[in-house]
């Protein structure tokens, strides 16, 4: 994208009428996302109906959890979610949950509303994110975060995913 074009962008919470389209971008973020790390056959199952059904749900979760979107001339391309810590050991207890931007978006700063509109200034928080996503690592690191050392294997698609994380 050129970083002189003028676009029209838009960061607010998650609303019931977003399920659908934010079923399909996350689909296409996570095949561009995960494209290195999980068969292109585990890949091809996602579903955008199903995911956008999940969006349903998350998007009537209560105010402790931030959901929000971003819309570029009215178009969703990324989204991010933070709530309560889920893992009985967390080391804080807030949880940055995923925030995704569809490749086309990336670098343009979107990101880094996402990622405000979620999370406060400072606020203690800890997230998990495969480790063979070093854009991924830079971005939490410029905001604060450092790897802990603790790392996990989580079922993804049918297939494994590396996971560590990072806190703050």
């Amino acid at each position: 994208m050129n970083a002189d074009l003028q676009i029209d962008l838009i960061v607010r919470p998650v609303r019931d009428v977003d399920a659908e389209a934010l079923g399909r971008v996350h689909a296409a973020c996570w095949h561009e996302t995960y494209d290195h790390l999980i068969s292109k056959a585990a890949l091809e199952k996602v579903s955008p109906r199903r995911l956008a059904e999940l969006w349903t749900h998350w998007a009537a979760q209560g105010p402790e959890f931030r959901m929000s979107a971003a819309l570029v001339d009215g178009e969703i391309v990324g989204f991010v979610g933070s709530g309560p810590a889920r893992d009985r050991d967390a080391p804080r207890e807030r949880e940055l949950y995923f925030i995704y931007l569809l490749s086309a978006w990336q670098g343009t700063g979107i990101g880094q509303q996402l990622f405000d509109a979620a999370v406060d200034e400072g606020e203690p928080l800890y997230l998990w994110v495969a480790s063979d996503n070093p854009r991924a690592h830079r971005f939490y690191e410029r905001n604060g975060f450092h790897l802990d050392g603790d790392t996990h294997t989580e079922p993804f698609l049918g297939e494994t995913l590396t996971e560590v994380r990072f806190v703050r």
